[in-house]
């Protein structure tokens, strides 16, 4: 069977952090709750927007969470609409990575807590698109750790599970493919620290894209 690499997208593929921070913030400011650091908010990066606004605001009630993660929606795509979202860079050398990747045989992927529409506009944005065979976002799954991405994945790519590798920058994604029973590798440029990727069960942590291709020798 083949072998499959599925990548995280904010904080591994690209740098998404300003245009999250800015819509959590003003979420919040319109819901009148007090704004969360911005330390706080890259925290919760590549969690689903419920789960995010419960480790953002773990006091609060559910529905004051669901109240929350509607208006970051409604501020993301306003941000959108208005011209407002700012340019969401490839980290340095992902790009040729991935080209690198295909040319090698790799089925690629990319497991994410985006919506189709975030994640598509990043993809097409970039040119890279036609890569991936498989894309899976939060509109159709639960939120990482939970390992039903990468399970959706594996299947819809016709995957060999033992030559699969999850590639994150979080806890969650490594957490993820420790759940889902593959390789995980994290990426030290991103929003959780190389440590406690290490802590949370990768099996390795990339400091540099170049580094990725020894990681991923399965």
């Amino acid at each position: 069977m083949s072998r499959l690499v599925i990548f995280d997208c904010d904080g591994t593929l690209v740098d998404s952090q300003a245009n999250i921070c800015r819509a959590v913030e003003e979420a919040f400011v319109e819901a009148r709750v007090a704004v969360p650091p911005r330390d706080a908010i890259r925290r919760i990066v590549g969690l689903s927007l419920v789960e995010a606004m419960q480790a953002l605001l773990p006091e609060a009630a559910d529905a004051d969470h669901r109240i929350l993660a509607q208006g970051y929606k409604d501020k993301f795509v306003a941000m959108r609409a208005s011209g407002m979202l700012d340019e969401e860079p490839l980290f340095d050398g992902i790009g040729s990575l991935v080209e690198r990747l295909a040319r090698d045989g790799w089925l690629l992927g990319v497991a994410t807590g985006k919506s189709d529409r975030g994640l598509d506009r990043v993809l097409a944005t970039h040119g890279l698109a036609h890569h991936f065979v498989t894309l899976q976002t939060a509109d159709r799954h639960p939120s990482k750790p939970h390992p039903s991405m990468i399970a959706a994945a594996i299947a819809e790519a016709g995957a060999d599970p033992a030559r699969t590798a999850m590639i994150g920058d979080t806890t969650y994604d490594v957490m993820m493919a420790v759940n889902a029973g593959v390789r995980a590798i994290g990426v030290g440029w991103g929003y959780h620290e190389p440590d406690e990727l290490t802590a949370a069960g990768a099996h390795g942590v990339a400091l540099a894209v170049a580094d990725l291709p020894h990681h991923l020798e399965l």
